[in-house]
């Protein structure tokens, strides 16, 4: 085997620090779309929450209204066996 000469070697560390970059930047472009993608979930995330905190404060009191319709039937019943 023959020893490469310098410049060959010159020529094939060129080529693997291009590829090297070419990975690198590829992997950037990869890394800054994931950064992107994570601050728009949080964003929905936010916004999800908000609506969710939004539909808490409006709901209807479900037991509470129960418990009147409840008592409002004993009343009615109570009332009509007294007469």
């Amino acid at each position: 085997m023959t020893d490469p000469s310098p410049s060959d070697v010159a020529l094939e560390l060129e080529r693997l620090r291009g590829a090297v970059e070419a990975g690198f930047a590829r992997l950037d472009g990869r890394l800054d779309l994931l950064a992107q993608r994570h601050d728009q979930t949080d964003e929905r995330l936010d916004e999800l929450e908000a609506r969710v905190d939004e539909l808490e404060r409006r709901r209807w009191p479900l037991p509470s209204i129960g418990a009147l319709v409840g008592l409002a039937g004993l009343a009615l019943a109570t009332l009509a066996q007294l007469r």
